[in-house]
Formats: structure tokens, sequence, C-alpha cells
């Protein structure tokens, strides 16, 4: 049973960190990132639609995207999705691509995307804790119920929260690379 629920722990664990790294990776840096638009959705007859089912995305420079739509009547579309996302990015059309330059950022922008990205990794690092309790609760409810060892029990919880110190120590790694990439002019 301890071993069910350290794998179920680690699982969830992960899955938290993965969370982390995911939302990231939508935070604009200076330069031309795909992920950036994972979250606009275009209306495709009338269904809303993740950008990339309805375009070819590619980054043709280091601060430039370029949408290729699958049809050109999406074109407009895309450009006003784009446009109402909130992103502070201005797309262009040349007829059949839309083109998104990606403006470098300000040091005051800088700095208010690093506190994001602080409250980001501090969000995940609460929820591992929050796993590590709930853990630690089962632990001790199993022990009660099948009259383990204190000792058993300890390490037990020794080994949660080995598992613990691991995945908030990736959490800072994933905080310490964003601000680095951040930091960059």
């Amino acid at each position: 049973m301890f071993e069910e629920i350290k794998k179920d722990t680690n699982q969830k664990m992960d899955q938290a960190v993965d969370h982390a790294k995911s939302e990231l990776l939508k935070v604009r840096t200076g330069r031309a990132n795909p992920d950036l638009l994972n979250s606009i959705q275009v209306d495709y007859y009338g269904t809303a639609t993740p950008l990339n089912q309805v375009s070819t995305i590619t980054i043709p420079e280091p601060r430039m995207i370029a949408l290729q739509p699958f049809e050109k009547t999406l074109i407009p579309i895309i450009e006003k999705a784009i446009m109402d996302s909130n992103l502070g990015l201005t797309p262009n059309n040349n007829g059949n691509t839309v083109l998104v330059p990606i403006p470098s950022l300000t040091e005051e922008r800088r700095q208010d995307l690093i506190k994001y990205v602080h409250q980001l990794i501090e969000d995940g690092r609460i929820v591992v804790r929050n796993i590590r309790r709930d853990s630690i609760h089962d632990i001790k409810e199993f022990s009660k119920e099948e009259h383990v060892s204190e000792d058993e029990t300890r390490r037990q919880e020794t080994e949660i929260q080995t598992l613990t110190d691991n995945h908030i120590e990736n959490l800072n790694k994933l905080q310490s690379s964003k601000e680095e990439e951040l930091k960059e002019i």
C-alpha cells in the first residue's frame, strides 16, 4: 500500500510540474515562440478551434511568427483573434500568410513578467505541498488501520518529503531558467 501511495504521489507531483512548465511556455519573452498562440481560438464554421488546427505556424525569424491558414478566408478571422487575445501583438498579412512580429520587451514589462513567473511557480509549489499533505494523511490513516510501526510510518513520510523536495527543486530550476530567458535582451 505504501508503494501505491508513493507512486500516486509521484505521478500527481509530476503532473503539477508539467502543468507549471506548460504555463511558463505561454509567458512571452523577446523571442518568437509558437506556444504563445496556443491559447488563441478562432471561429471555424461555428466552432471555436485552436490556431494550430486551422493553420501552419512557423518561425521564419527570431522575432516573427508566420501563420499559413489552410483557407484564405481565415486570414481576417485569425488577425482579429490575435488582436483580441491581449498578448500585445499586432498581426499583419500579405494576402497568403499572417505575420506576427514580436516586439522587444521593455524593462517594466520584463519585471511584470518575472513577477508573473514567480506566481506561476509558487502556485506549482503549493500544489506539490498539498499533494504531500494528502499523501502523508493517507499514510497515517493506513498505518492506524493496519497497525504499522511508528518507525515505518516516519520512514514513509520521509520518502514522501524527499519526493516533494525533488519536485520543488525542479520548479525552482524552471523559475531560474525562465527568469534568465526574460532578462535576456
